[in-house]
């Protein structure tokens, strides 16, 4: 049995299958999902807010090694855009529409039960060397 970590099966397999800079995007419950099968997509969303954008955030990036991210521009300012700094990212933005063609175009898609608004981030992933 797994000590520690993701635990989630699905997600973890997903999260091991990564490699330098494939993205992931944590996502809001809102944000349209990829369809077609060539994006891996772990839905987890239980109920509004459970899991919330945070604590998936917080479990991923102790499993990743992220070298750039990225947000919609109406993250800006937001709540949303001080969640992801205080974990010392330092996001881009980009209009939302252009963060749903990202998405489109991810290796790993999580959507969490959050219901704050542009709460999505597409994180770029690095190599630990």
């Amino acid at each position: 049995m797994k000590r520690r970590g993701i635990l989630h099966a699905d997600l973890a397999r997903e999260v091991a299958r990564l490699g330098h800079t494939h993205h992931v995007v944590v996502a809001d419950r809102g944000l349209p999902l990829p369809r077609g099968g060539e994006v891996a997509v772990v839905d987890l969303a239980l109920v509004a807010g459970v899991p919330s954008f945070e604590q998936v955030l917080d479990a991923l990036l102790d499993e990743l090694v992220v070298e750039a991210s990225t947000l919609a521009d109406e993250a800006r300012g937001t709540v949303v855009e001080r969640w992801v700094t205080a974990r010392g990212l330092e996001p881009a933005t980009v209009p939302h529409e252009r963060l749903k063609e990202l998405t489109a175009g991810a290796a790993l898609v999580v959507r969490t039960g959050e219901s704050t608004p542009y709460a999505n981030v597409v994180l770029r992933c690095g190599v630990p060397f």
